[in-house]
């Protein structure tokens, strides 16, 4: 990457010390089904609760017979947190340069840049976990094709029909509806102009199709859409999340209510990321600002999701 010149950090005009030029990455949507849960360890076990509320039992005794028994609780898997560590560089240069203007902090945007970088990385891996279909059973995925794509409006595609069932397809599979949808932003953008959709909001007095309208429309907590996108080496830039789309049930439960048939989580070791104290590189002539991350993104209930791909052509 090329370094930055003083001359480019020096601010010549007072009004353009306020703007600042360069790529910045869309919201990350991938904690909506991936939550966080911090943990005290860096690795562990899963616990997970089974089918038992749902499985009609002969809870009748006659006088001195046994009691039936029925046990909670089991290990359904493992976790191990990967850490991702990287170091802002702020030359003595720059730094003296920025110093000059009040307002700009070279360290503290050292440290969000750094932070953003991992964090990125973390929502591509969540990305890819979400839009494999080698993680979703049979019954819960599917792939469109042709006229059924959403992005074509004269064949048969319905994206209300196929969300309504894959929402029933989570219900039947842990006992909860869908509660989150995630689209990609090739997706929404057919959304936005698909006449199913624009015919179904034309009562409502809007004209625009947003998350929150879609959300009503299919009876679910949340829409997100993943606009985030990466570059590859030679700066080609993709889209993180493709051409899919992801609905399922996510919640964050506690041993004390027995759980809940999440889809996924993001463990994280508590307190990070981490900032560590800026140090000096005598030798690069420039401050250095490490910035730690320990986490990883896990798919905890498969049957609480349902991936549809290649949503759009």
């Amino acid at each position: 990457m090329p370094q930055m010149t003083a001359s480019q950090a020096r601010v010549i005009d007072p009004i353009l010390s306020t703007v600042a030029q360069g790529y910045q990455n869309a919201e990350l949507v991938g904690n909506a089904l991936f939550p966080v849960v911090p943990v005290d360890q860096r690795g562990g076990k899963i616990i997970s609760f089974g089918k038992e509320d749902f499985q009609l039992y002969n809870t009748g005794r006659a006088p001195g017979a046994k009691t039936s028994r029925v046990q909670f609780g089991h290990a359904a898997g493992n976790y191990a947190l990967e850490q991702h560590s990287l170091e802002g560089l702020v030359p003595f240069e720059i730094m003296q340069e920025a110093n000059q203007v009040p307002g700009i902090d070279y360290g503290k945007v050292a440290v969000m840049k750094t932070q953003n970088i991992i964090a990125l990385r973390n929502e591509k891996a969540q990305a890819d976990l979400a839009t494999n279909a080698a993680n979703y059973a049979a019954s819960n995925k599917v792939t469109l094709a042709g006229t059924s794509q959403w992005s074509d409006y004269t064949g048969t595609s319905n994206p209300s029909k196929d969300i309504a069932t894959a929402i029933e397809v989570v219900r039947s599979k842990v006992g909860k509806r869908a509660n989150t949808v995630l689209i990609s932003a090739a997706v929404f953008a057919a959304l936005k102009t698909h006449p199913a959709i624009i015919d179904r909001i034309k009562y409502t007095g809007r004209d625009v199709v947003t998350v929150e309208l879609l959300a009503s429309l299919w009876d679910v907590k949340k829409v997100v859409v993943g606009d985030a996108v990466y570059a590859d080496d030679a700066g080609t830039f993709s889209d993180i999340w493709g051409k899919n789309v992801v609905v399922a049930y996510t919640e964050i439960g506690s041993l004390q209510d027995m759980g809940l048939p999440s889809y996924g989580y993001t463990y994280r070791l508590r307190n990070n990321p981490a900032v560590e104290l800026p140090y000096q590189d005598r030798n690069q002539k420039s401050w250095v600002y490490p910035v730690t991350d320990e986490l990883s993104p896990v798919i905890a209930g498969a049957l609480a999701g349902y991936l549809i791909s290649a949503a759009v052509a």
